[in-house]
């Protein structure tokens, strides 16, 4: 698993010669009404089992969850399924809100 910060992932979504990653969000639904990534796939940390078929496997994924914890989780799991290029991002929403979208909410 690689580890992106939020200011590298900023970068790389706003590089239109790159690639953009499927920003997989983890947190619980709750959590997804306070805060989002724009263009993230919404999908709680109990579903991914369930829903692998959905994870484009040819995609650079980054998981996203509030402080990283759940979504390093997420992201050792899909390695372990095959997936080859997963992030975890750093600090979660929480380091994007703070280090690069400041009129997103905390929480």
């Amino acid at each position: 698993m690689k580890v992106i910060t939020a200011p590298e992932l900023a970068r790389w979504l706003a590089d239109g010669e790159r690639s953009p990653p499927l920003l997989l969000d983890v947190r619980e639904p709750w959590e997804q009404k306070i805060c989002t990534i724009a263009g993230s796939e919404i999908m709680p940390m109990q579903q991914v089992p369930g829903r692998l078929g959905s994870i484009d496997a040819q995609k650079s994924v980054v998981c996203v969850c509030h402080h990283g914890g759940r979504s390093a989780r997420v992201a050792m799991f899909l390695q372990g399924q095959g997936y080859e290029d997963v992030y975890n991002l750093t600090g979660g929403i929480d380091a994007w809100a703070r280090q690069v979208d400041s009129t997103m909410p905390v929480y």
